[in-house]
């Protein structure tokens, strides 16, 4: 289900929805698929808060990140992309979200929240999202109503499973 501040419209990718920020007007498109430009990728990251903790300069890495994830949904403001959800998921019990990023420039606009609604639309009837919060948006998902999980756990690698 779409929520959209302004009226709904129907465009070549799929649904958009219009939005306002004062005298500004957003026309935002949703599309599902990761053939995308790697520069284009990396320049959302580096526009959002999530590139800081993101090997950006790394870009054999991020082209992996993005070529291997099996679910990305992104949104777009024109030509611009604004938004990504970059996931992984067996499309019939979990699915998880690795990087939810919204250029800054478009925050506050419901960008990030429908994405999650996409993602969480795409993985399947039975299927729950999962993610770690960035430190910076850690009372994000909260607010928008996912429940927090107390037993999260994660080992980097070069450390030692004991």
């Amino acid at each position: 289900m779409l929520i959209a501040k302004g009226p709904r419209v129907q465009g070549s990718q799929g649904p958009c929805e219009i939005r306002r920020r004062s005298t500004i007007q957003f026309v935002i498109t949703y599309r599902t698929g990761n053939e995308l430009d790697l520069d284009i990728v990396i320049d959302l990251y580096r526009a959002s808060t999530l590139g800081e903790r993101r090997p950006v300069d790394d870009r054999a890495c991020m082209e992996g990140m993005l070529r291997n994830a099996n679910l990305v949904i992104t949104a777009w403001d024109g030509d611009q992309l604004v938004g990504i959800s970059r996931c992984m998921s067996d499309f019939h019990y979990a699915t998880y979200c690795s990087d939810l990023a919204v250029r800054l420039s478009h925050q506050k606009l419901g960008i990030g929240k429908e994405l999650l609604r996409r993602t969480l639309a795409a993985g399947g009837p039975k299927c729950y999202l999962t993610l770690l919060a960035a430190p910076k948006a850690r009372e994000y998902y909260g607010h928008i109503g996912m429940t927090q999980h107390p037993s999260a756990w994660m080992i980097r690698q070069g450390e030692a499973i004991e």
